[in-house]
């Protein structure tokens, strides 16, 4: 990865509010859009693994990778999560983040729940966002969703995930859990969560991926997105694959990234 800096930095936000980042600057990098990562529920910067470098590298451009609220070293949140968490996120404190770094052209990188964020900010950040390529988002609770976060929950008690995910996320590790699980097990947030009306707002290219077989997402997630969005929206399923696909088949992503990225002319042609 010669010619990549990556630093470590936090940014102070509204209401004492401290995100955690981890920046990626190439050397031709300055003028160029930025990418920023949008973690999963149970996700922190670490858990990207190798990935923000293999997209720096695929990409040639700035990656900027970013603990939530709740997550990593960023700020503590309590319980119980509000049901519209993800709305808050997207359309509260990513613009914030945004404007507080300065940063005027970025395409939105987001996985799971990073991937509604990524959706909810292309529409509250419209002269920011020049695209968004999201893997497994939804934009609803399907029957799956739940299926797959009760079975999340019985692992939780009865195998050693908790002690798994402790590696990365310390003495947060149960808050984390709660604020995901119950939270979208909560029957006012699975059944009112529906993002079509902030799609709807969407103005620029998105690429939504999924695997094909996401054990939390039924394929409508992608297909209801891409109908909704309109503009230059492209759908791609990932074969052989279940939730995270950039670490499940990470050439595949990176392929299908920089090829829409040269579609809509943000990387220059082959």
């Amino acid at each position: 990865m010669s010619g990549i800096e990556w630093q470590d930095e936090q940014v102070q936000l509204n209401d004492g509010v401290t995100l955690q980042l981890r920046w990626g600057r190439q050397p031709s990098g300055e003028g160029r859009p930025v990418m920023v990562l949008l973690h999963e529920a149970l996700g922190c910067i670490a858990m990207w693994k190798r990935f923000p470098e293999q997209l720096a590298e695929a990409t040639g451009l700035d990656v900027l990778v970013f603990e939530r609220r709740g997550y990593g070293q960023s700020s503590p949140i309590t319980l119980p999560r509000p049901d519209d968490y993800l709305v808050e996120e997207g359309e509260v404190w990513l613009p914030q983040l945004l404007d507080r770094l300065g940063l005027e052209h970025v395409i939105l990188f987001g996985h799971s729940d990073g991937g509604s964020i990524a959706q909810i900010g292309a529409a509250s950040c419209a002269d920011q966002v020049i695209a968004i390529i999201t893997l497994a988002a939804h934009i609803y609770v399907d029957h799956l969703t739940l299926a797959g976060i009760r079975e999340a929950v019985e692992r939780y008690e009865t195998t050693d995930l908790p002690q798994r995910l402790a590696r990365y996320h310390g003495d947060r590790t149960d808050l984390i859990f709660r604020a995901w699980s119950d939270t979208w097990l909560r029957p006012s947030c699975y059944e009112n969560l529906n993002l079509k009306p902030q799609l709807s707002r969407i103005r620029c290219p998105a690429l939504i991926m999924q695997g094909d077989k996401d054990e939390y997402g039924v394929p409508e997630q992608v297909t209801d997105a891409c109908e909704v969005i309109g503009v230059y929206t492209e759908a791609h399923f990932i074969e052989g694959c279940g939730h995270v696909p950039h670490l499940e088949k990470p050439a595949e992503v990176l392929m299908q990234t920089v090829d829409f990225l040269r579609r809509i002319k943000v990387l220059p042609a082959a």
